[in-house]
């Protein structure tokens, strides 16, 4: 059962048209897979779902559990459990970690903080009191936005590149809150380029140039992660030697 369905849905920003005519289904309790190269669209699709201010002017209709979110701002969207983890966590200068925690927590206690903190890897006792600022580095922030949103408990839940600028360590506890969160019932999308990150998908969707190009089992789609390519729109031409270092697909 879908719970959100994007319907024909298009962006332009400068005149270039970035999503073009996407429909798609996400469905509920599974965790899914944008996969598609560089300037394919993948981080403009989340931005419009979440209703971004410089992304609500689309064309076509966003639907979560079967009513239009069209015409809703972040902030109402965000009410009924839609949320967004940041390719580049914030920084909030004099935000201590555990109020930043608490702010968007159902269960607003010191308890919840430790939980969460634990589950991705992260010593209570040395980071609830830490300022979520420069003095962490860019995993621990990541460590610790994912540890927001747990608290958080959202019905959806999109995670952009959460594998960027993270260590073995750090992508290995991201690994298991993704399957945290799935396992309390949040449907995950996950927004990448990454083949590790893709494996931990149920199913996936290929996009390129904006528009869906094939979905389907991720074990499928994982083909294009070694080199396979299909027709499409897009200028960008697959960087084989990249790849192999990687072990991501491009195009």
């Amino acid at each position: 059962m879908a719970i959100l369905e994007l319907k024909d849905v298009s962006f332009r920003a400068n005149s270039t048209g970035i999503l073009n005519g996407l429909s798609l289904e996400i469905w509920e309790g599974y965790v899914h897979a944008v996969v598609g190269p560089n300037g394919a669209g993948k981080s403009t699709l989340a931005n419009v779902i979440m209703g971004l201010p410089d992304y609500r002017q689309h064309q076509g209709d966003i639907l979560f559990e079967g009513q239009s979110i069209k015409h809703l701002n972040v902030d109402e969207r965000a009410r009924l459990g839609i949320t967004l983890g940041w390719q580049e966590p914030a920084r909030f200068e004099g935000l201590k970690v555990s109020q930043f925690i608490l702010a968007s927590a159902r269960d607003k206690n010191r308890e919840e903080v430790d939980r969460v903190l634990e589950l991705v890897g992260l010593e209570p006792v040395r980071y609830r009191n830490r300022a979520v600022d420069k003095t962490l580095s860019g995993g621990e922030r990541k460590r610790i936005e994912l540890a927001s949103i747990l608290a958080m408990k959202p019905r959806l839940v999109m995670l952009d590149e959460p594998d960027s600028g993270v260590d073995i360590e750090a992508i290995e506890r991201i690994f298991e809150a993704i399957a945290h969160l799935k396992q309390g019932g949040t449907t995950v999308l996950l927004i990448t380029h990454s083949a590790r990150v893709l494996e931990k998908a149920d199913h996936a969707f290929l996009i390129c140039s904006g528009m869906l190009v094939d979905k389907g089992e991720t074990a499928r789609i994982l083909e294009y992660f070694s080199g396979k390519c299909l027709p499409c729109p897009h200028k960008n031409v697959p960087d084989l030697n990249s790849l192999r270092k990687t072990g991501g697909e491009n195009a």
